[in-house]
């Protein structure tokens, strides 16, 4: 039997924290209340959790600083959720090492959707050395794509950018994020670059590169791989 999972919520307004922990409770999803950073830093230190749910505005300081501050010392899963809804502002979050950023108000189904995909790879692929996404099958160890049991061919940038984003699936990725791994820059004229690789490994790997179920756009900010 597979526990439930364990979900720190980092949120100020008592009513929003409310109503989502029961919501979160009805769908098998224990959580943690923390209405400040301070009481989120005492939540981690007694215990472990499987995902943080983290608005940015908080009493005694700014959700940025704090994702920086745990990714010194902590992988977990973070999924911002802000008002802070314009462009620029999730870009930022992401950046400093969120994985994912929903925007209020939102659908609790979405939620609960974006919280499977973040918590997927913890549970099971990211540390399993092969990973089987439909007709695709990526060998982390050994560095080889198969589609319906065919080797694919990759280039070296391809092959780079597709372990980095499938082996965090459900993680949105931002140019600046992927133009670091695969051309050790961050230029934001060179975005395109990412854009074209992007193109050739849809062509590569999905059944509908029009469509595609696995190398998802987020409009203006990066990809994400979806398994």
């Amino acid at each position: 039997m597979i526990s439930p999972l364990q979900v720190l919520l980092v949120e100020d307004d008592f009513a929003i924290r409310r109503l989502l922990v029961d919501r979160l409770a009805a769908n098998h999803v224990q959580v943690s209340e923390a209405g400040s950073l301070g009481d989120a830093r005492l939540r981690l230190g007694e215990r472990v959790v499987d995902l943080i749910l983290l608005d940015l505005g908080l009493p005694d300081g700014d959700g940025l600083g704090f994702i920086e501050e745990l990714r010194q010392w902590n992988d977990v899963p973070i999924l911002v959720l802000s008002a802070r809804d314009q462009e620029r502002e999730k870009i930022r979050a992401l950046d400093v090492g969120a994985d994912d950023f929903l925007g209020k108000p939102f659908a609790m189904g979405e939620l609960l959707a974006r919280i499977r995909a973040l918590t997927r790879r913890v549970r099971s692929s990211r540390t399993e050395p092969i990973l089987q996404a439909g007709n695709v099958q990526i060998d982390f160890a050994g560095l080889s794509v198969l589609r319906d049991g065919a080797a694919v061919h990759l280039t070296p940038i391809e092959l780079r950018l597709l372990l980095l984003l499938a082996s965090q699936p459900g993680r949105v990725l931002t140019y600046r994020q992927m133009l670091l791994a695969g051309w050790s820059s961050a230029d934001p004229d060179l975005h395109h670059y990412v854009r074209i690789v992007i193109g050739h490994l849809r062509r590569k790997l999905e059944s509908d590169p029009a469509r595609p179920a696995h190398l998802l756009t987020e409009t203006g900010i990066g990809y994400r791989w979806q398994s």
